[in-house]
């Protein structure tokens, strides 16, 4: 103490090499938090790229027109051409779009048929189902119409592992060829439970 009451200029220096070394400190510490803030969010990037689900497919691959149905039950409607498919959620072998990670996905599809010639009976309809319980449906069933079409959309909650197809019932059939009528789309809006998934 004595020695900054004797040189001022001294003890002024010492002032300002302990300021810098308590900046460097404070500076160093944070930097090493920043960096670690950095890490965690590139990861949480990097954990939501995978996590990205989508798909698109239509009913036959490019060819000839032809029709799905009728037949004596309810099955599965199997879309064979498949525009996209991130996440490998939709399986092309049997219709399922088997739900990756739990959220908040919008699903579409849209189904059309043809009688073949006026006044024949025209059976248009199909139903969405997730594990095995219709969500929405569209029928149209009558001798008015030789071609006719029908589109539904909605937002649901998924569950992990939660199947999701398109059926047609009973009676009914689609019909198709490479300008794509039948379609099914699904994609993530967000995912839930999201650490719970990932950690």
């Amino acid at each position: 103490m004595r020695d900054c009451l004797e040189d001022q200029a001294a003890c002024g220096c010492c002032k300002t090499l302990r300021e810098i070394d308590r900046m460097g400190t404070y500076f160093d510490t944070s930097l090493k938090e920043l960096k670690e803030e950095y890490e965690q969010t590139k990861k949480t990037v990097t954990d939501i790229k995978a996590n990205r689900t989508a798909f698109s497919v239509a009913l036959f691959e490019d060819g000839p027109f032809m029709c799905f149905g009728p037949f004596d039950e309810l099955r599965p409607v199997i879309y064979k051409k498949v525009f996209f498919n991130m996440g490998d959620g939709y399986d092309p072998n049997t219709g399922i779009f088997l739900v990756p990670h739990s959220g908040v996905y919008s699903l579409a599809f849209t189904v059309y048929s043809d009688a073949g010639s006026p006044e024949s009976k025209l059976a248009v309809c199909a139903e969405l189902l997730v594990n095995g319980e219709v969500f929405v449906g569209s029928i149209d069933i009558n001798r008015q119409d030789q071609e006719d079409s029908s589109s539904n959309v909605l937002v649901l909650h998924l569950e992990r592992s939660d199947q999701v197809a398109v059926y047609l019932p009973s009676g009914c059939f689609l019909c198709d060829d490479g300008n794509h009528y039948n379609t099914f789309s699904a994609f993530l809006l967000h995912v839930t439970d999201y650490d719970r998934e990932l950690y």
